[in-house]
């Protein structure tokens, strides 16, 4: 193919591009043209002032392209703004210049922002948006930090989680801040180990962190370190809050524990309904022949001095067997305004006389008048029941139990004190001595279920159960029950009146 037949094909394809396409001199005169405008035709263009044929101007338009290229010999793009509609902030949009040698003698101009580029970038804002968009609306809190510790994401769930805002979190604080201690070091430690999840990765890693306001809130951590060109350049973490689910898990687990409780005070309860038939009839069977006996026969002093003993200790009997049936007698949570020093002393009734108690000397210090207290009867049995049996083990049966009873300076609620002069309970142990199956016992020897079933039932009358000890200066345990009132007493079925 001839250059002239070359130079023919490049002209008409100029002709028939559908943008304009100018030739334009260092002073902006059009030197050739493919486009026309009304009333000109292409001769009437060629000489003219770019700016004076296209926009009506005396000069050059402020964000000309070609006004670029000449400055620094360079292409120049200049994109399209979006509804504009002043003549000053309509551009050529693309410019490059025409050399001849080393001497540029032309530029050409073109009316082309460079739509298939426009459009690329169009789908990436939509991407950035829909992966901002996910990121903002995810339920586990997103955080992202560059090496310096620096946070890039904050998302809303984090700011939930954490109580800081999104500007406190990009501009104020260090992503060490939300942990505690040392834990920043230890995660990015394990982070960069092999051994939970591969190197880089963290999967349902358990870790504290804590909040503005000084919370420590236990999360399952997934995170992963980002790497450029092989070198980390930031972190990203999910941090799902535990708080939730720990609450959920330790209802259930004193749900169980009532429940075991409850089976086991029903069989109690069944037992000593049956071994109580069983002594009743030859209990009053004595104490009805030793009257006999009395009336009918001219007995000595000494004989009926026996006989006294005999009807004293077989009523005594009975009176034990009674409080045992009403200690066991199965309720459902029936809410009532109750004597707190009675169920003290029905409790120490059934325990004093038992054998790990004969060494134990009972001080009381109940004081009187105290104000009904709203509760469930059986459930106080259980309670007391529970503290003072945990004294008596922890002294081995020897020593001093001291039961105390007042009302708080406040009026609205009775405390009760139960301390022993037992062995203490360590200072690392007394924070976890309510939590279910925590017992410092030999195998065997105790379940760990009494404290935390007494702490629940604590809980369940809306009170405060605490434990002050110090290693060979016993235990004392406080409990404060408030005193309610008569409109909320419950039925039966629990429901209040």
């Amino acid at each position: 193919m001839g250059i002239e037949t070359e130079k023919e094909y490049l002209l008409k394809a100029i002709a028939a591009f559908k943008r304009r396409f100018i030739v334009v001199s260092p002073e902006f005169k059009i030197l050739a043209s493919n486009c026309r405008i009304d009333g000109m035709t292409k001769p009437d263009i060629v000489g003219r002032y770019c700016h004076e044929v296209f926009w009506d101007r005396s000069s050059p338009c402020q964000n000309c392209a070609v006004k670029e290229t000449i400055k620094d010999g360079k292409p120049t793009l200049i994109p399209k703004a979006e509804n504009t509609f002043d003549i000053d902030e309509m551009p050529c949009f693309f410019a490059y210049p025409i050399y001849s040698g080393d001497k540029i003698e032309a530029f050409v101009s073109m009316d082309f922002d460079l739509p298939t580029r426009g459009g690329l970038e169009e789908k990436l804002q939509r991407s950035n948006a829909f992966l901002r968009n996910l990121i903002f609306s995810a339920v586990d809190g997103v955080i992202a930090s560059d090496k310096s510790g620096k946070i890039l994401i904050f998302n809303n769930a984090a700011t939930n989680v954490f109580g800081y805002t999104v500007d406190e979190a990009l501009n104020h604080i260090n992503v060490r801040d939300i942990y505690p201690g040392n834990n920043a070091y230890e995660v990015m430690r394990d982070l960069r180990s092999d051994e939970y999840g591969g190197k880089g990765k963290l999967q349902s890693y358990q870790v504290d962190v804590i909040s503005k306001h000084g919370e420590v809130i236990p999360i399952y951590l997934n995170a992963s370190v980002i790497y450029e060109n092989g070198q980390e350049i930031a972190t990203i973490g999910f941090f799902h809050d535990l708080r939730e689910e720990l609450r959920m898990k330790g209802e259930l687990e004193n749900t169980q524990l009532q429940l075991l409780q409850a089976e086991k005070m029903s069989s109690l309860g069944k037992l000593a309904a049956g071994v109580a038939h069983q002594l009743n009839n030859p209990l009053g069977g004595i104490t009805l022949y030793a009257k006999l006996i009395m009336e009918e026969y001219d007995l000595e002093k000494g004989a009926k001095e026996d006989l006294d003993r005999i009807i004293r200790d077989a009523k005594r009997c009975r009176d034990t067997v009674k409080e045992l049936l009403e200690f066991t007698r199965q309720t459902r949570h029936l809410m009532r305004h109750h004597d707190i020093n009675r169920a003290l002393t029905r409790t120490l009734f059934l325990l004093e006389s038992q054998t790990l108690f004969h060494n134990i000397t009972i001080k009381k210090d109940l004081a009187p008048s105290l104000p009904l207290v709203l509760s469930d009867i059986q459930q106080l049995y259980h309670l007391f029941m529970n503290i003072v049996l945990n004294a008596a083990q922890a002294m081995e049966g020897r020593g001093t139990l001291t039961i105390k009873s007042c009302l708080l300076p406040d009026m609205n609620r009775v405390c009760i004190a139960i301390s022993d002069t037992g062995p203490g309970i360590s200072e690392e142990h007394l924070p976890q001595i309510f939590e279910p199956f925590f017992t410092t016992k030999d195998e065997g020897k105790g379940t760990g279920l009494g404290l935390s079933l007494a702490y629940r039932i604590v809980q369940n009358h809306d009170g405060h159960i605490r434990a002050e000890s110090s290693p060979g200066k016993g235990t004392t345990f406080t409990i404060e029950l408030p005193i309610g009132s008569k409109h909320d007493e419950g039925d039966e079925s629990g429901n209040k009146t």
